[in-house]
């Protein structure tokens, strides 16, 4: 009898074990709408659990109060970890400050470095927006008038526009003619709606669009086919989305786009988070992820 109460008892403990070891990883952000942003947050929920990880994404649609208060919730429900996606770290310092002070180890995707993030993993955004910048600066003969769609709110869109200004005081015959701030969920429609406006202000005055990202280029490309289909000015982005490279391959206005590797981010973001949940550090705290250009050329596409 002693013996099988014995053995129930090992097989309770044994039972409970996984329970009690979890690694319970929260993945948090407040873009989850973006293409980009679901795209490393569902390649790193992936990656995590292909290491045996509990993964939940909380998204907060651009509120970032909501965000802070998910956060705490988080760390009061002892998080083995959170990963913030698109979001700068100092939005939510508090709460990350606090994660810290619980234990709770802090990583991100596409956001930016801080004192109480273990490691940002990124592409270099400022490298990004010169590229960028160059390309289509280039395309137009290193002068004419453009369009700029920005979101100074994510820390990469704007390092991309902090790019963009130094590019423009090296090239004085470039002009922003008209910008927008991309509202965001919603940032193909708001940029379809907002570039709708600006046809009707500038019409033949418009040589390019800088897009800081891809869907309000991509907005813009539609809302021209709509409403001025024979303009002939020329759109670039940044992302690589599936939409831009679609249009890219039909040899519409979108000349070209800067791929980020997003699923590479999540890989090297859970590599990471694996060193430290381990008991080690991250490799530094910042770590880039190379992006390419894909033009019509890359693609293989021959355009009139």
């Amino acid at each position: 009898m002693k013996k099988f109460a014995f053995a129930a008892a090992i097989a309770a403990l044994m039972a409970s074990a996984p329970a009690a070891f979890a690694t319970d990883v929260t993945i948090l952000t407040p873009y989850i709408s973006s293409v980009p942003t679901n795209e490393m947050a569902q390649s790193f929920k992936a990656e995590g659990e292909k290491r045996g990880w509990n993964v939940t994404i909380i998204d907060t649609r651009s509120d970032f109060g909501q965000l802070a208060s998910r956060m705490e919730d988080t760390i009061n429900a002892k998080a083995s970890a959170i990963v913030l996606v698109s979001t700068d770290p100092a939005q939510v310092e508090d709460q990350v400050a606090l994660a810290a002070n619980a234990g709770i180890p802090v990583i991100s995707l596409d956001g930016s470095k801080n004192a109480h993030v273990a490691v940002n993993v990124t592409s270099n955004n400022f490298d990004l927006g010169t590229q960028l910048s160059d390309a289509l600066f280039k395309a137009l003969g290193g002068k004419g008038n453009i369009v700029k769609f920005f979101h100074s709110a994510h820390p990469g869109v704007h390092q991309r526009e902090l790019a963009l200004d130094e590019a423009l005081k090296k090239n004085p015959d470039v002009k922003v003619i008209a910008d927008h701030f991309v509202k965001v969920p919603g940032p193909v429609d708001d940029g379809r709606i907002a570039m709708e406006n600006i046809l009707r202000q500038h019409g033949d005055e418009i040589n390019g669009v800088w897009a800081a990202w891809d869907d309000p280029g991509v907005g813009a490309e539609l809302a021209t086919e709509s409403e001025k289909p024979d303009a002939k000015f020329i759109i670039m982005g940044i992302d690589g989305s599936e939409q831009a490279i679609e249009m890219i391959k039909s040899c519409t206005r979108y000349k070209a786009t800067f791929r980020q590797d997003f699923p590479k981010m999540a890989a090297v973001g859970a590599e990471q988070l694996g060193k430290i949940l381990g008991g080690g550090k991250a490799d530094k705290d910042e770590l880039f992820v190379p992006a390419v250009m894909i033009t019509p050329e890359t693609l293989g596409v021959t355009c009139p």
